[in-house]
């Protein structure tokens, strides 16, 4: 049962990381590669922390 949860936690992720890169372009944030990149893969934690980051990973996600 704990290999599925930490599957499914696995799928959101990569999930996540798949929308915001394709819709970064919609968001606020400076367009480098670096900057992308980063953003893109902790987008977990600054979707909790960061009230800005919220907004800009739903306009990514809108699409």
């Amino acid at each position: 049962m704990s290999q599925l949860i930490i599957l499914a936690l696995i799928v959101i992720y990569a999930g996540g990381v798949w929308k915001f890169w394709n819709g970064f372009e919609r968001t606020n944030f400076q367009r480098t590669l670096p900057n992308r990149l980063l953003l893109s893969l902790f987008w977990p934690a600054l979707v909790i922390a960061n009230k800005s980051y919220r907004r800009n990973f739903r306009k990514a996600l809108k699409g």
